[in-house]
């Protein structure tokens, strides 16, 4: 093969790869950013649940975030409410009703439940998913509102998704008194590297290189077509920022999330961070193998931090 037949075919080799890293960046951020809602009816079983064991009412909430995004949820209170309430977030692609089992855990003990639905799913308004980055104040005027009719503490407990928008938040929320949060990540790109390559069955050294164009275009179409930087969603920046006491929870077993994530959180944040390593755990796993240990050490997070 001659020079000039070897540079042309290397050529087109070159502009077909960046033509794909083009194609599959600008993808991947659409995906991402508009995210699959899972619907749900209007929560008649939920209501006559906690009705039925706990006696407690559900009401519809509703606050809107700083874009003008109509934001909702349930708020539910107990009979004779201690004063205090907790907060719980779901993951992604989920809706208020995925952690509103660990309502139960709080109810029975006196405090008020916070199940809203984040910025573009379930049934909450906003023009994209941002993991955090608009999340973080949508949860401050969440607090805003708790605090309204639970003066007391107000606490937060995240898996997965809710887990790093609630470290987020605790920056711009020093009213929190602690937080709880299973499944963090720790840094946007390390994440997004190693999701890939879940998704894919390819090592996650492959998105960190060969790969990373289209990572880098599908930050770069958001910022560009959305206004939205995405390593901006920085948990690691936050803890460090942060001083809400904070439990941090991670299972030995999560592929979606692996564990280095919470040791990498824990040690930028040694003052105020406890780790908790739940083995054989996977993702959002934490409380199905023990789930009466799971209860105390939440539980006595929160109440340690009063």
């Amino acid at each position: 093969m001659d020079l000039r037949r070897l540079t042309r075919r290397i050529a087109w080799t070159a502009a077909a790869y960046l033509g794909f890293c083009v194609v599959a960046g600008i993808g991947l951020a659409e995906i991402s950013l508009h995210l699959p809602r899972h619907s749900y009816e209007d929560g008649a079983g939920f209501r006559a649940r906690v009705g039925r064991q706990f006696n407690a009412s559900v009401r519809d909430v509703q606050t809107t975030g700083a874009d003008g995004a109509v934001l909702r949820g349930w708020y539910v209170r107990p009979p004779n409410p201690n004063g205090e309430a907790v907060i719980l977030l779901h993951g992604i692609t989920g809706n208020r009703i995925d952690p509103s089992g660990f309502g139960d855990i709080f109810l029975q003990r006196g405090y008020s439940v916070l199940l809203p639905d984040s910025r573009e799913h379930g049934q909450s308004g906003g023009r994209i998913a941002t993991y955090g980055i608009l999340e973080r104040d949508d949860v401050r005027r969440w607090v805003s509102l708790v605090r309204k009719s639970d003066p007391g503490c107000t606490y937060l407990l995240g898996e997965s998704m809710g887990a790093a928008i609630g470290l987020q938040a605790t920056v711009v929320t020093p009213q929190l008194c602690a937080v709880a949060v299973e499944a963090p990540f720790a840094n946007f790109r390390e994440i997004s590297f190693e999701r890939l390559g879940e998704a894919t069955h390819t090592p996650a050294i492959l998105w960190r290189t060969l790969g990373r164009p289209v990572v880098e275009t599908a930050i770069l179409w958001a910022h560009v077509r959305y206004g939205i930087y995405l390593p901006n969603a920085a948990p690691r920046k936050a803890v460090e920022a942060s001083h809400v006491p904070t439990l941090l929870i991670a299972g030995t077993a999560d592929r979606d999330i692996p564990m280095h994530h919470a040791q990498e959180l824990q040690q930028s944040c040694p003052g105020h961070c406890v780790l908790w390593i739940v083995p054989g755990a996977g993702h959002g796993g934490a409380d199905t193998g023990a789930p009466a240990t799971f209860q105390w050490q939440v539980v006595n997070w929160f109440q340690k931090h009063d």
